[in-house]
């Protein structure tokens, strides 16, 4: 219907049509001749039946010509003069043939005036109306004062009287004016009916492209949803937070995209308290990306106030649950560095005097066997009291001191060789490295030594019985870090459960039967002081494998 509109609001297309109506009227005409004859109707005389074959012949020449006028003659208005000019011709001799004064055909001037108003407006419209009148009434005045005799007289009509003959023509005339003036009222109505509708139309696509381009802009995802719970649109911000483009959602059911049930749709629209329409799913996009969507339902209804869907608004709250997250640890670790700062004051005073006092006896009794047994025993207490604040205090704030070049290769050296007077080594456990060279880290020695002793030792309490404790250092590059140092910890011990992967970095989380909890959270702690990453990956049974990330020196800044 739109193609069809465009066609006719076209000059050249209007043209056309009007060449295709001329010949449809006139092929109509033609029929009806035929029909007649086949059947032995006097539709029109014989005596006048060989005219208007000449006519109909003369129609289709003329629409033939008019094509190739058209091609040559560009002018829109001089080819409707043109093609007017003719009709008004060809209608007048249909009518002197047809019964001059009586004849049905002169209607047809009707028709030609109505065109002239489409194409010339009301001035052409008048023109044409003016010339309809002048032939028209010379005709008839040509056959009343005998100067051409009508080929198909009316019976019982007599064309003679004055009054007859006079009032055919005034009632013609009239008509012709009337139609002109009655015909360009409609279309200068039609075409001011269409000029507010364009600006209509305007007004409304520019207010759609204001709609489209706020809804596409803004930062949420904005879906919205028939009764049927299909999803018929999807804004831009939606396609970049679920990786699904448009064409993938179109039509779909909203359950298939988005984790929710057909209950939340229905506790949606009902729930009169916006806060309770709000609700977090966790999404798995098709990049297989795992988010933390925070929605919105709400009821979408039409400019009457009835429902007619539903709309969802999201975001992701991804980055900004991490930053809670973060906010959480960063609180915590606050709090455990204030406790730190107070058992460090309140336990190293004590513990101080309680060593010194100890090697005081120790030095100066002579003490039993059991005696001194028990000496050994308060003295290992007392080393895993200062053990254990140390580490407390690495977690609540890494070793304090000035960054410099540290050779990791050489720190590993030094830790796997002190790892073997450690209490849990024994001699089923082999060593196995594979060192880069000038594998150089702009860091703290100590925090580095750290993570080092506190990773290979957990894969060595891993491995009561025997096993592979391995090694291994290489430059690679990151997502985040242009080239980093890439140091990898595995073993063959007893591997992690997958329920307790998401909380070994916890401070005090442990699963052994003698552990802190520390070891892991200081790593962690330490690497995101130096700017680090670590990943741990474990199977119950397989082992584990400890990979971390530690920026190279060539790329401080």
């Amino acid at each position: 219907m739109d193609n069809y509109r465009l066609e006719l609001e076209n000059p050249d297309a209007k043209i056309r049509w009007l060449m295709l109506g001329r010949v449809a009227i006139i092929t109509f005409l033609l029929g009806i001749v035929a029909f007649s004859e086949l059947k032995e109707m006097e539709f029109i005389p014989e005596r006048s039946l060989s005219f208007y074959y000449e006519i109909i012949v003369a129609t289709y020449g003329l629409s033939f010509c008019y094509l190739f006028l058209f091609s040559f003659v560009k002018n829109i208005k001089l080819n409707v003069y043109i093609q007017a000019a003719w009709d008004v011709v060809l209608v007048t001799y249909m009518v002197y043939v047809t019964g001059g004064t009586n004849s049905i055909y002169s209607v047809f001037y009707n028709l030609i005036i109505i065109y002239a108003v489409l194409f010339l407006g009301r001035s052409g419209g008048l023109i044409l109306a003016s010339a309809c009148s002048i032939v028209y009434g010379t005709l008839l005045d040509f056959e009343y004062y005998r100067v051409i005799d009508p080929l198909y007289p009316a019976p019982g009509v007599d064309s003679s009287l004055a009054g007859y003959v006079f009032s055919r023509i005034f009632t013609h005339i009239l008509s012709f004016y009337l139609i002109a003036f009655l015909a360009s009222f409609v279309v200068e109505q039609e075409k001011k009916l269409r000029s507010l509708l364009a600006e209509k139309e305007d007004a409304f696509e520019q207010l759609d492209m204001l709609h489209r381009s706020i809804v596409e802009s803004v930062g949420l995802g904005i879906l919205t949803i028939n009764p049927a719970g299909r999803i018929k649109s999807f804004n831009r911000a939606a396609q970049e937070i679920t990786d699904y483009a448009f064409t993938d959602v179109e039509g779909k059911h909203i359950t298939k995209i988005l984790p929710i049930g057909a209950e939340l749709l229905a506790k949606g629209e009902l729930t009169p308290a916006p806060a309770e329409k709000r609700f977090e799913v966790v999404f798995q996009t098709i990049k297989n990306r795992q988010v933390i969507l925070g929605c919105s339902l709400s009821s979408l209804k039409n400019g009457k106030g009835e429902k007619i869907g539903n709309i969802m608004i999201f975001q992701d709250l991804t980055s900004i649950k991490k930053m809670e997250e973060n906010y959480e640890k960063s609180r915590r670790m606050a709090l455990i560095g204030e406790m730190a700062a107070h058992l460090a004051h309140e336990i190293r005073n004590p513990l101080a005097s309680i060593s010194g006092s100890i090697q005081v006896l120790s030095r100066d009794l002579q003490l039993s066997d059991s005696d001194e047994r028990l000496l050994r025993i308060i003295l290992r207490g007392k080393e895993q009291l200062e053990s254990f604040l140390r580490d407390f205090l690495i977690l609540s704030r890494p070793t304090p001191g000035r960054p410099a070049l540290v050779d990791t290769g050489e720190i590993i050296t030094d830790v796997l060789e002190a790892m073997q007077y450690v209490p849990d080594w024994h001699d089923g456990v082999q060593f196995k490295k594979n060192l880069a060279k000038d594998a150089l880290v702009y860091a703290n020695r100590t925090d580095i030594r750290q993570v080092i002793w506190n990773l290979l030792l957990n894969a060595l309490q891993a491995m009561p019985g025997p096993g592979i404790l391995q090694i291994d250092t290489r430059r690679v590059g990151g997502n985040n870090l242009p080239t980093s140092l890439e140091i990898v910890v595995s073993d063959t011990g007893c591997g992690i459960e997958a329920k307790d992967l998401g909380n070994i970095f916890e401070p005090f989380y442990t699963t052994k039967e003698h552990g802190t909890g520390l070891g892991l959270a200081i790593v962690s702690r330490i690497l995101e002081y130096n700017k680090g990453k670590i990943e741990i990956i474990s199977k119950v049974g397989q082992g584990t494998r400890c990979c971390v990330l530690l920026p190279l020196a060539e790329n401080r800044g």
